[in-house]
């Protein structure tokens, strides 16, 4: 059995509440990108964009691309390890996004300040020490349990 399935003391308990939030953060992002994916092959497929092609492309990319942090979030609520990797490179990846959208002179900078909010907020709470015992990940120099 490995140790991902094994509860430790760690892992067992009550889901920190840190956990479920960085959870629905990431959860929102993925919804977030299938809306606006639909949103876009909708558009592409039945408005006059001014390139059909890549609209559909466009909004199939998105749709595909939630995937991470809708996988992520539903590892986080399941206090799975492996799930903050996929959270944390998903905040990462929406920094420049945030940061790009505030550089517009349009509609999008409110969007890209909420964007930033929401991915410097699941960061915090994505290393947050309560977060790291809940999902029973060690640091470099604590083996753990070490047999000698």
């Amino acid at each position: 059995m490995s140790s991902e399935q094994t509860p430790t003391p760690e892992t067992t308990g009550p889901r920190p509440r840190r956990l479920t939030y960085a959870a629905l953060l990431a959860a929102l992002e993925g919804l977030a990108l299938v809306v606006g994916g639909v949103w876009m092959l909708i558009l592409g497929l039945t408005g006059e964009p001014d390139d059909r092609q890549q609209a559909v492309t466009g909004g199939i990319t998105l749709v595909v691309l939630a995937l991470l942090p809708l996988l992520a979030a539903r590892g986080l609520l399941g206090r799975r390890s492996w799930s903050r990797g996929p959270a944390v490179i998903t905040q990462l990846m929406a920094l420049p996004v945030a940061y790009n959208l505030l550089q517009a002179d349009s509609m999008a900078i409110p969007a890209g300040i909420a964007l930033a909010v929401v991915a410097v907020a699941a960061l915090v709470l994505l290393v947050n020490p309560e977060t790291t015992r809940a999902l029973g990940i060690r640091g470099p120099g604590n083996p753990g349990n070490v047999e000698k």
